[in-house]
């Protein structure tokens, strides 16, 4: 059963199954089908999917041009998971947020799984994608696989292949960015190695799944911690009255031992916010207490309330309070270029100046209306700049530093401008860092 698979991925007859058809579903479905596959996409949301047959894309750096290709080429999407026989492999990109605990929710994972278990059929290969503590491919998917009678490794395969998906970064495509890629059997790994070998140019095997989970929570920790040591370092260095983006830009200069981080409003996105807490969570169950993640993960949520403070005091030495000030936030994705709004730190701070009596308007040239979210909700559309505009406002916060925003109109009319990404070298009357 092993080389018929095989054999089906070096003559791309395989079909390949997509469960999530979102900012990591949605390019490799691309990318398998520009290779030659024929892919069937399967996602919870009839508008997605609607969108997807019209030929439409529903995010930014995605052009509805390679979407139409796909779908002149074979592409297509569906909500009926009874479709999964179809495919030779299923490739699971959904959610893994967490919860109002702080804990991981795995209802995405579980529910999708659950939705596909009653239709696996033998020579089916499972990859999931979704960022997980360690032991989630072991402990969740694998029994439930097993419950239908397969044996794992023999008549079904399983994987856990991390996605390393940088939404709008020009530098790197899925086929670029090398994939780890972890078995629950040696023909499991062989599979999956073999299925990724022939979309992304570098696949990184390791010896198991919980290694190659773990691989994707270090590569994220590692950036919540130095991120996190940036933000303290940015607090203090304002305290002395030194410019910590000056101090960033001069230690980047050393050629060896340093990499540059680069403090801000909080984190966003899909991984820097979210992973460390998976693993916290699960080294509890070991005994052991992560100080230093969740120590960084302290630094990090603490962001919107600094920032918010700078505000606070920028209005207080103009005789104005939070309360009842105009606000303009720039930005709201979480960061810059980029229509994603995933755990926007923006949002964080636009709803905790609403709760102090703020009047809140935002512009995102990314984000033309305020999307429907899980927690959060606003009634907003995006502001155009304009000079005028913009000195009607008693304070402008820089929250995402997009590309297509005019600085220099932008600081020469504001009233007041509070600016928590660095963006403005020069120190001004009118504006403040954050």
């Amino acid at each position: 059963m092993k080389n018929a698979f095989l054999n089906r991925i070096a003559d791309k007859s395989a079909v390949i199954g997509i469960v999530g058809l979102g900012y990591v579903g949605l390019p490799l479905m691309l990318r398998f089908n520009e290779v030659g596959y024929k892919v069937l996409g399967f996602d919870i949301d009839q508008s997605k999917v609607d969108a997807l047959h019209a030929g439409k894309s529903y995010i930014e750096h995605i052009s509805a041009d390679s979407i139409a290709s796909a779908r002149a080429a074979g592409f297509e999407a569906t909500t009926d998971f009874s479709r999964a026989p179809e495919a030779d492999a299923l490739i699971l990109c959904v959610p893994t947020p967490l919860n109002k605990y702080r804990e991981p929710d795995l209802s995405y994972v579980i529910n999708t799984i659950d939705s596909l278990v009653p239709h696996l059929r033998e020579g089916h290969l499972v990859s999931l994608e979704s960022t997980t503590y360690p032991g989630t491919t072991d402990e969740e998917l694998l029994p439930r696989i097993e419950s239908r009678g397969f044996k794992v490794g023999e008549n079904v395969f399983l994987v856990f292949s991390p996605e390393r998906e940088d939404p709008g970064n020009p530098d790197f495509t899925t086929r670029t960015i090398p994939k780890v890629c972890g078995g629950v059997t040696e023909a499991c790994q062989e599979i999956g190695v073999a299925l990724y070998g022939a979309v992304i140019d570098k696949v990184v095997p390791v010896s198991s799944t919980r290694a190659a989970e773990m691989t994707k929570l270090l590569e994220n920790i590692h950036r919540a911690v130095n991120i996190g040591l940036v933000n303290e370092m940015k607090i203090v260095a304002d305290k002395m009255g030194i410019d910590i983006h000056e101090v960033i830009r001069a230690a980047a200069t050393k050629p060896f031992g340093f990499v540059p981080y680069y403090p801000g409003p909080g984190l966003g996105g899909h991984c820097i916010p979210i992973d460390p807490f998976y693993l916290t969570w699960k080294a509890r169950e070991y005994g052991v207490h992560t100080r230093f993640i969740e120590l960084a993960g302290e630094v990090n949520s603490s962001m919107p309330d600094y920032v918010i403070s700078k505000i606070a005091s920028a209005l207080n030495e103009r005789k104005k309070a939070i309360n009842g000030s105009k606000i303009l936030v720039l930005g709201i994705a979480y960061k810059k270029n980029v229509d994603d709004m995933r755990e926007s730190p923006s949002v964080f701070l636009m709803e905790k100046l609403r709760e102090l009596g703020a009047d809140i308007s935002y512009s995102d040239p990314h984000v033309p209306v305020f999307p429907k979210m899980r927690e959060h909700h606003f009634e907003l559309s995006s502001v155009a700049l304009s000079a005028d505009k913009l000195a009607t406002y008693d304070c402008v916060l820089l929250a995402t530093d997009h590309d297509k925003f005019d600085y220099n109109m932008i600081s020469q009319h504001a009233q007041l401008v509070v600016d928590s990404r660095g963006k403005y070298q020069q120190a001004t009357a009118n504006v403040i860092r954050a």
